[in-house]
């Protein structure tokens, strides 16, 4: 398959809201962005005025929205020439569970992450990808793999957006960002484990060694293995 330009997440992220919600979709869409690594602890958000004319939003809702991050503790405005809004390196912690997980609600949201994530490896594995797509794959696999325990969820989450980004299908982007957004609700309701987290990382690089070596078959299993491993411990502990 003929390689194109590589899919910014940014971009899948930051797209129109909804008039009827302006203000809280908003502050949806920024989250987002923060809490799966698409906007890093300490980078910079895009200008106000990108952000508002990429987001179809006043600067006022904008503004609002921003706001009410940097009271939450998510971000941090700066003056002057470097100025603008910048994601605090340390972020809050996740909120706490508010009531039980559904069996209904917990396999709908793990079969919609096995569907999309097995698809967008294969589908990667399957492009003739660019040297800069290769890089990306590499760089986020090597930030996974040395995330400190408080910051592995983003890092790994950011992994695997770059799998769909690669893809070069905006579509699928905004669909697994999406996915991944709740399939991290039900994570931050177990503990972090150790053991599993290193299995994970062995796990991310057979993942994105079968895609740099153009085996879609052995991208498409490796990812289906890693996916059914996290369900695993997901309805050991919330079912």
């Amino acid at each position: 398959m003929e390689s194109t330009s590589v899919v910014n997440a940014g971009e899948a992220l930051f797209r129109p809201v909804r008039a009827g919600n302006a203000f809280e979709e908003t502050v949806e869409r920024l989250l987002q962005a923060i809490r799966l690594g698409v906007v890093g602890a300490g980078d910079r958000l895009p200008s106000e005025r990108e952000l508002a004319e990429r987001l179809g939003v006043s600067r006022v809702t904008l503004r609002e929205a921003i706001r009410a991050l940097s009271d939450a503790g998510y971000v941090e405005s700066r003056r002057g020439r470097y100025g603008g809004t910048f994601v605090n390196e340390s972020l809050p912690g996740p909120p706490e569970p508010d009531g039980k997980v559904d069996a209904v609600t917990l396999e709908d949201a793990l079969s919609l992450r096995y569907v999309l994530e097995t698809g967008a490896a294969e589908m990667a594995a399957a492009r003739s990808l660019s040297p800069a797509d290769r890089q990306h794959l590499t760089g986020t696999l090597a930030d996974a793999a040395g995330a400190a325990l408080d910051d592995y969820r983003r890092k790994d989450s950011r992994l695997h957006l770059a799998i769909a980004e690669v893809t070069a299908s905006g579509s699928l982007t905004t669909a697994m960002a999406d996915a991944r957004t709740r399939v991290n609700q039900l994570l931050d309701r177990i503990p972090l484990l150790p053991p599993n987290l290193e299995h994970s990382n062995a796990q991310h690089e057979a993942i994105v060694d079968a895609i740099l070596a153009g085996d879609a078959p052995a991208a498409r299993q490796a990812m289906a293995e890693h996916i059914e491993g996290t369900a695993s411990l997901l309805r050991a502990f919330l079912s």
